[in-house]
């Protein structure tokens, strides 16, 4: 018997995968503007030896990890170094994959760039609306949490906390709440943009991970 911990719960729990002996499992890539550092190394590491071993154990692991290949970070380096923004999610994206063979890191089945999930992240930004979790302002559409109950009770911070502590939360006008978030940047003078029902514009950091594990997971995955 396996047992890991739960952070919902927080403690250990017997692990029992949702679809007999296959586990889906996904990691937070990079977000590639700029050279990997050793806390990236730690985390990738670290779970390449979780799926070994996880085989090791007879279980049939399939690892997903995304790539940000669009975002605020990616489009400043590249106003900085004078290139576009394709050129700057390619170079980091190579010196990526250059440092995961350095490491010897063999375990990941799919690595998923952002960009080739827009039309996912459009469905779901649309969903997010219709049922009222999400509104519209001059720059774009946010996620409201204040219409989340258990917003929060993962990570064990609660709103006002998760205010001062979520990271890429854009400061801007109107919002309801300070740790909404940007679920699509409507188009800025100079930036990258997809066209679509929703305005010409660009995925928000937050809304990918969730559009891309919905697309090869569904809505539910093991770790």
């Amino acid at each position: 018997m396996l047992n890991v911990y739960n952070t919902l719960r927080r403690k250990k729990m017997a692990f029992i995968p949702r679809k007999g002996n296959r586990i889906q499992l996904f990691v937070c890539g990079p977000t590639v503007y700029d050279y990997s550092h050793i806390g990236h190394a730690r985390t990738y590491v670290a779970f390449d030896v979780i799926a070994r071993y996880l085989r090791y154990k007879g279980y049939d692991v399939f690892y997903l990890q995304n790539i940000t290949d669009i975002d605020d970070k990616i489009i400043n380096r590249a106003r900085e170094a004078g290139v576009s923004w394709e050129e700057i999610a390619d170079r980091y994206t190579k010196a990526y994959f250059e440092d995961v063979q350095a490491l010897r890191i063999t375990s990941v089945n799919k690595y998923a760039p952002a960009t080739q999930y827009i039309d996912a992240i459009l469905r779901q930004v649309r969903t997010l609306l219709e049922k009222g979790y999400a509104y519209e302002l001059d720059d774009g559409i946010y996620y409201d949490v204040s219409r989340f109950k258990n917003y929060g009770k993962l990570s064990g911070r609660t709103v006002e906390e998760a205010e001062d502590t979520v990271s890429r939360i854009d400061e801007v006008m109107g919002k309801r709440n300070k740790a909404d978030f940007c679920l699509w940047k409507l188009l800025k003078p100079g930036e990258p943009y997809w066209e679509s029902e929703l305005g010409k514009g660009r995925p928000g950091w937050h809304i990918e991970d969730t559009a891309i594990t919905e697309t090869e997971f569904g809505p539910q995955y093991d770790l």
